[in-house]
């Protein structure tokens, strides 16, 4: 008997304001059309008062498992993907359980900055395949607005806030699910995104800091790659995929993957022009997303697939 883990729910929230990049140009030196051009970023929602990346996570994954079908007390496993945690400890997934009513139940965090939410699905499935869970909530949740340097006009017109979430369950002998995952990390290449602060290091929180062209040349040849990787793994090849649901980072790192693995651009999922790039919580509130606007449906092959800080990267393929 094969057990895999279904996606049985998906969901998203985003902070209730919205800065278009005219409004951002107000206070920092840019232009909707410098910030269009390079990156097709329009808009990103800033988290205010109250909104934190738990909080948001919260809203994420009551819509997953309402979408689902699944009362929470199902829950057996939170796994949240995060670079912005509410506090240094516990984990943000703590607050989730608590906020989501779940008395007893596995749940941490998973520190992989844009890659997070791949590091924590394939965390999930590995459990749920082993038996270590049966219903799990993955969730990439961010609030990236409150480590960026507001005065750095090339890395603070990126990103946003949000969060994804999705409901995986156990199922035997499916032919849905997760058919494989691929993960990397290479350390070397830190001081290309990272954040100059840290509990150990400078006891400070600390800002983005990012070498946006060194970070644009490796993305796109590991994207490329670890997309075929996880494709090979699920014995299946590029022309199966009916969705690819990538980081969104930046539109022209998007198109020159599709363009590398020879993918129409119809095929990809794009939202980066509406929510900038929020990290962890990128890849499954585009999947959302789609899914609720009637792109991805029941049945389809989708590839998700994310670079960030570490460098760390990875991919998975499922049959939604």
């Amino acid at each position: 008997m094969t057990v895999r883990a279904i996606i049985a729910g998906s969901g998203s929230a985003l902070p209730v304001r919205r800065v278009t990049n005219d409004e951002l140009a107000q206070t920092v030196d840019t232009s909707d059309a410098w910030i269009v051009e390079r990156t097709g970023i329009r808009a990103r929602h800033i988290a205010g008062e109250g909104e934190t990346t738990a909080t948001l996570a919260t809203a994420a994954a009551r819509k997953a498992l309402a979408a689902a079908g699944i009362d929470a007390a199902a829950v057996d496993l939170i796994v949240l993907a995060t670079a912005t945690p509410d506090q240094t400890f516990p984990a943000t997934a703590t607050k989730v359980q608590d906020a989501l009513g779940i008395v007893d139940c596995v749940a941490f965090d998973v520190a992989a900055v844009c890659s997070g939410f791949l590091y924590a699905l394939s965390v999930a499935d590995n459990m749920i395949r082993g038996g270590g869970a049966r219903t799990a909530l993955v969730i990439g949740a961010e609030t990236f607005s409150r480590i960026i340097d507001w005065e750095d006009r090339t890395t603070c017109v990126l990103f946003g806030d949000g969060a994804g979430a999705m409901v995986l369950t156990a199922e035997a002998d499916s032919d849905r699910g997760i058919l494989a995952t691929a993960l990397h990390a290479d350390g070397r290449h830190n001081q290309l995104l990272y954040v100059d602060g840290g509990v150990s290091t400078t006891g400070t929180v600390g800002k983005l800091r990012m070498k946006g062209s060194e970070v644009f040349r490796h993305a796109v040849v590991n994207l490329a790659a670890v997309l075929r990787e996880a494709i090979d793994k699920a014995g299946l090849s590029v022309t199966d995929v009916d969705w690819v649901v990538p980081h969104q980072a930046n539109a022209r790192i998007l198109d020159a993957t599709a363009r590398k693995l020879g993918l129409p651009a119809e095929r990809v999922v794009v939202t980066v022009d509406e929510h900038a790039n929020t990290s962890a919580a990128s890849v499954p509130l585009a999947f959302d997303v789609a899914v609720r606007d009637g792109r991805i449906r029941r049945g389809d092959l989708i590839v998700l697939e994310a670079m960030g800080g570490g460098f760390t990267w990875g991919a998975a393929v499922a049959r939604y």
